[in-house]
């Protein structure tokens, strides 16, 4: 009896989930696959089952990338500010996915477009998560020069989150990029300090420093794995994980 009630008893109250615009684009490797959508979706309705409050953070790169776009003689902050227009269109197609699987949802974003998303206010973020609302974060920061993943790590702290969830597209944190160097080691648990100090690529380092601050741990994990989310949430030991205890390799 024991072993069958374990399962629904979820280890975090309140996640973050970090997507990149990548990860929507799926195999066609540019825009937003519709299958892929609805997969997310349906994991993330796994989630929402448990009764967690479930953030999304998401990233534009499938649309538009600032940063390489400055590289080609753009300005900086206006590539910036494309590319976190580039995240609303992402919202807005994960949110119809979301709600198209049976979810109420919020899209909140850092520039203020009332049309189509509520302007963020971290009060009403928490109050639409204790409702049982997915909340998307749109925008980034709504400030150039940083990343979606320093939205993520900005708005799981604000919010309270228990812990911000790193989707990827390997099973993991590695001592080296396993697809170039064959004897890169998996780290099951690696420190923040760590991460900065080896370069490992996680998130950006401005990341990595506010969630150490604030002592939130990051769960690095395969995407592309089905029910990889609802596994983590439940307490399974899937990916890597990131927080102030001394990493060990796995």
């Amino acid at each position: 009896m024991a072993a069958a009630a374990g399962p629904a008893r979820p280890a975090y109250r309140r996640i973050v989930l970090k997507l990149s615009g990548e990860a929507l684009a799926g195999a066609l490797g540019y825009g937003i696959d519709p299958d892929v959508l609805v997969r997310i979706a349906e994991e993330i309705r796994g989630v929402a089952d448990l009764h967690v409050q479930t953030a999304v953070v998401i990233g534009g790169g499938n649309i538009f990338r600032g940063i390489a776009a400055s590289a080609g003689g753009m300005d900086r902050a206006t590539a910036d500010y494309m590319g976190m227009l580039a995240t609303v269109i992402n919202a807005l197609a994960l949110q119809d996915a979301l709600e198209k699987a049976g979810l109420q949802t919020r899209v909140l974003s850092a520039i203020e477009m009332r049309a189509v998303a509520e302007p963020y206010i971290r009060r009403r973020a928490i109050r639409h998560l204790e409702k049982g609302r997915v909340v998307i974060f749109a925008a980034g920061t709504g400030n150039p020069f940083f990343t979606t993943d320093t939205a993520g790590a900005l708005r799981a702290v604000e919010i309270g989150a228990d812990v911000i969830m790193k989707a990827t597209k390997v099973d993991g944190i590695y001592s080296a990029d396993p697809k170039k160097h064959a004897a890169a080691e998996r780290l099951a648990k690696v420190s923040y300090g760590e991460v900065l100090n080896r370069g490992l690529q996680v998130m950006d380092t401005t990341a990595i420093s506010l969630c150490m601050e604030n002592q939130l741990p990051i769960v690095v994990f395969d995407l592309t794995v089905i029910g990889n989310i609802r596994r983590i949430v439940l307490g399974e030991p899937v990916g890597s994980l990131v927080s102030a205890e001394v990493g060990s390799r796995g």
